[in-house]
């Protein structure tokens, strides 16, 4: 499937995966992400019902804060 991810096009092997499994196979480790679908937030429990399909929009931002 062929994805936007971060701004970027992705050729991902595989027809739809949830947005946890997108997750792990990108290797996004960092504790705090905002993930949205097309626009739309996804929200941590949501992650493995969340299907990502071909032609999406996902957005995995770290969450950092400082001072």
């Amino acid at each position: 499937m062929d994805i936007t991810l971060n701004n970027r096009k992705e050729t991902i092997e595989a027809d739809q995966l949830t947005l946890n499994e997108l997750i792990q196979y990108k290797n996004f480790t960092f504790k705090l992400l905002v993930t949205k679908i097309n626009g739309k937030l996804v929200r941590i429990p949501d992650r493995d019902k969340a299907v990502v399909k071909d032609g999406d929009k996902v957005e995995v931002m770290h969450l950092i804060s400082g001072g």
